[in-house]
C-alpha cells in the first residue's frame, strides 16, 4: 500500500487486492468479538443506573450523595489499574489476559445482586473497576498491532458503538426484567438484572479465550504469508521519528517525557468529563415525566443514534486523515445540546436535546483515541502506556463528574449540563493546541529529510 500524506489534504491510499483481503479478514475475526465484549463491559457497568429506578437506593438504605459515590468509586479502581495493566500487556498474550479479566468482572458484577448495604455496593463497584480496567486500552492496543493509523479511528469508533448501544439497550433489558421478574423467587428486579447480565458476560468471556487474537506470531487464523504482509504494512505505516524497541519501563519514561502525552491526556479528560452524564441519563430521562418502563425505553434511541454517529465520524476522520475539525464540530454539537437541555423543561424540546448532546459528545471519542495512538507510537511499549494514560485521565473525569448531578439540582440539572458544556469547550482548545504542535513537528521532520516521509495527521 502506498500512502501519500499531505497534512492539508485527505490520505490517498492504493491498496493491493491481497491487502484488502487481509484487512477484511482481520475485521471479520477481530471486530465482532471485541465489539460484543465492549458492549457487555458497559452493560455491566451501567446496570447501576437502571437499578436506581427499581428502588436500589431504598433497598440498601442509601441517601444523599451515596449513589453518586457508588458510581464514582468504580473509576477509582479503574484508574489505579490502567497503567500497570498496559505495561504488562506488552509482555503477555493480550487476548488471553483480556478474556480472563472479563470473566473476573462478570463474577464481580453478578455478586452485586447479593449486597445488603451501601458499603457492600461500594466494595463491589470498586473491584468491578479494577477488573474492567484492562479491557479498553487492551482492545485499542490489539487494534494498533493489526491496523494502520488511518484505519484506527474507524475501528475504535465501531468498538465505541458497542458501548453506546449497551447504554441504550440496557434500558430495554432493564424494562423487561423489572416488569417481568421483580419479586420472582424473592429477588428484586435489580438483583435479577445483575445476575442475568453477569452470567451472559461470563459465557462470552469463556469464548473470548479462543476468539481474541494475541500477537501476529500467535494468531492461528492467519497464514504465514498473511502474517508477513501484516508486519510489512504496519512497518510502512510508522511515523518517521519511530524509535527502536524498548522495555516496559522505558516505554513509560518515553511517554512521560513527551509533552504531547499530557496534552492528549487532558484532551481526553475534558472530553470524558463532558460525557459523565452517561451514568445519570436514565435519571435525566425521568424528568420527562413518564413511568419507569417508558423512561427506560426512552433511553435507547438517543444512544443508538450516537453509536451511528461515532462510526460515521471515525470513518470520516480516517478517510480524510483529519482530526481537529472532527473533534471541534462534534463537541460543539454537544455544547448546543447541553445548553438546550439546561434551558428548558419542555418535554419535547428536552428529549430532542437528549439526542443532540450524546451524538456530539460520544462521536469525538474514536477520533481522540485514534489520534493519540497514531501520534505517540514511536515504540509499542510507549503506545501501550499512552493508551492507558489517556484512558486514566479520561476516567478521572468520571470520578468527579458523578458529583455534578446531585438530586438537589433536579429537574433542570443546570450544574451537570453547564459543566459538561465547559469541559467540551476545553477539549476543543486542547485539540487546537495539539494541531499547532504537530504542524511544528511536521516542519521539523520535512527539514531533516529529502526523502518521502510519513507525517503526523492533525
Amino acid at each position: 500500500m502506498r500512502v501519500l500524506i499531505e497534512p492539508k489534504r485527505p490520505v490517498r491510499c492504493e491498496m493491493d487486492p491481497e491487502e484488502k483481503i487481509l484487512v477484511r479478514k482481520l475485521d471479520w475475526y477481530i471486530m465482532p468479538t471485541i465489539c460484543v465484549m465492549y458492549f457487555l463491559n458497559y452493560v455491566d457497568r451501567n446496570a447501576i443506573a437502571q437499578a436506581r429506578l427499581n428502588h436500589l437506593e431504598r433497598d440498601l438504605n442509601m441517601s444523599g450523595n451515596e449513589f453518586n459515590t457508588a458510581v464514582s468509586i468504580l473509576f477509582v479502581g479503574y484508574v489505579l489499574m490502567q497503567v500497570p495493566s498496559n505495561m504488562l500487556i506488552t509482555r503477555i498474550k493480550p487476548g488471553v489476559y483480556m478474556a480472563g479479566c472479563m470473566f473476573l468482572w462478570a463474577v464481580v458484577s453478578a455478586c452485586t445482586a447479593a449486597v445488603k448495604s451501601y458499603g457492600g455496593l461500594v466494595a463491589c463497584r470498586f473491584f468491578l473497576g479494577i477488573a474492567e480496567a484492562p479491557f479498553y486500552p487492551g482492545a485499542t492496543y490489539i487494534f494498533a498491532i493489526y491496523y494502520t493509523h488511518s484505519e484506527m479511528a474507524t475501528r475504535v469508533g465501531l468498538m465505541y458503538c458497542g458501548q453506546l448501544l449497551a447504554t441504550g439497550f440496557t434500558g430495554l433489558i432493564s424494562a423487561g426484567v423489572f416488569a417481568g421478574m421483580d419479586g420472582l423467587r424473592g429477588l428484586t428486579g435489580w438483583q435479577w438484572l445483575f445476575i442475568i447480565e453477569g452470567a451472559l458476560t461470563a459465557f462470552v468471556a469463556l469464548l473470548g479465550f479462543w476468539l481474541l487474537p494475541n500477537t501476529l506470531d500467535d494468531t492461528p487464523w492467519l497464514t504465514g504469508e498473511e502474517r508477513k504482509l501484516a508486519r510489512e504494512r504496519i512497518a510502512r505505516d510508522k511515523i518517521s521519528d519511530a524509535l527502536s524497541e524498548a522495555t516496559a519501563w522505558e516505554g513509560l519514561k518515553q511517554a512521560c517525557k513527551d509533552k504531547r502525552t499530557w496534552l492528549f491526556c487532558f484532551m481526553q479528560m475534558f472530553h470524558l468529563s463532558s460525557s459523565a452524564f452517561n451514568a445519570f441519563f436514565p435519571t435525566v430521562a425521568k424528568t420527562l415525566g413518564y413511568n419507569t418502563t417508558v423512561t427506560l425505553l426512552l433511553t435507547c434511541p438517543p444512544f443508538v443514534l450516537a453509536g451511528a454517529g461515532s462510526v460515521l465520524v471515525g470513518w470520516s476522520s480516517g478517510r480524510l486523515n483529519e482530526r481537529t475539525w472532527h473533534i471541534t464540530i462534534t463537541l460543539f454539537i454537544a455544547i448546543v445540546g447541553f445548553v438546550m437541555a439546561a434551558s428548558t423543561l419542555n418535554t419535547a424540546a428536552r428529549y430532542v436535546a437528549c439526542f443532540i448532546f450524546p451524538v456530539g459528545a460520544f462521536s469525538a471519542n474514536s477520533v481522540i483515541v485514534g489520534w493519540a495512538s497514531s501520534t505517540l507510537s514511536q515504540t509499542e511499549e510507549k503506545r501501550a502506556v499512552i493508551l492507558a494514560l489517556t484512558n486514566v485521565f479520561g476516567h478521572i473525569g468520571y470520578i468527579y463528574g458523578a458529583y455534578l448531578w446531585p438530586d438537589s439540582d433536579e429537574p433542570r440539572y443546570g450544574i451537570g449540563f453547564g459543566a459538561s458544556a465547559g469541559f467540551a469547550l476545553l477539549s476543543i482548545c486542547c485539540a487546537w493546541v495539539m494541531r499547532i504542535l504537530l504542524m511544528q513537528d511536521n516542519r521539523r521532520i520535512r527539514a531533516s529529510s529529502l526523502e518521502h516521509v510519513n507525517l503526523y495527521s492533525y
